[in-house]
């Protein structure tokens, strides 16, 4: 039992969160800029396995369906 202890992954005190709309979006905005911030492409739309390009007002290459 001890062993398990000591490579726990999780903190003890760990709980779920309640993401609202806000939230969701500015994960998805870190997401698209990663490319872009490691100076992989220009613009996060420019990096072809993103769905930051179906964010905007053209069709990319992956299937988004909003709800």
């Amino acid at each position: 039992m001890k062993r398990i202890c000591q490579y726990k992954v999780w903190k003890d005190d760990n709980h779920a969160i309640e993401f609202n709309n806000q939230m969701i979006d500015q994960k998805i905005n870190y997401i698209h800029e990663n490319p872009a911030i490691a100076l992989l492409v220009p613009e996060p739309e420019d990096y072809l396995f993103s769905s930051a390009l179906d964010f905007t007002e053209i069709k990319g290459y992956v299937n988004i369906e909003k709800i």
